[in-house]
């Protein structure tokens, strides 16, 4: 498998809505865009999301995207559920998928410790 592929190519914008709205909808939580991140958000979404990157770079910009809190509720369960269906597509062994899911989310929700991000990154460059 290369470590170098356009992980995010599949998630459109309206996709990233989508999941957000599911999650909203699910809390029954307010799904809405925010005035202050949604168009920056999706400027950058748009612009990178279809580029050949490594994993962990997918899951950096899974991360900003979270930050810039394009909706008002559940921004890192959107990004962090993208980062579960990339690995899903990646048909790991149940026991690593369930590590690297882990890892992957805790980046993209800003709560890894400096331990999970080498993990997470040292499993990343092992895809070359």
């Amino acid at each position: 498998m290369s470590s170098l592929r356009p992980w995010l190519e599949s998630f459109t914008w309206e996709i990233v809505t989508t999941l957000n709205r599911g999650l909203c909808e699910a809390k029954k939580a307010l799904h809405k865009p925010t005035s202050d991140g949604h168009a920056d958000t999706k400027t950058l979404w748009d612009s990178n999301h279809l580029n050949v990157m490594t994993l962990d770079d997918a899951v950096d910009l899974c991360r900003r995207c979270h930050r810039m809190a394009p909706f008002c509720f559940y921004n890192g369960n959107t990004f962090a559920a993208i980062m579960a269906l990339v690995v899903k597509k990646m048909n790991l062994p149940a026991d690593q998928a369930f590590i690297i899911r882990s890892l992957a989310g805790h980046i993209v929700s800003g709560v890894a410790t400096d331990e999970e991000v080498k993990a997470f990154k040292a499993f990343s460059d092992s895809l070359a």
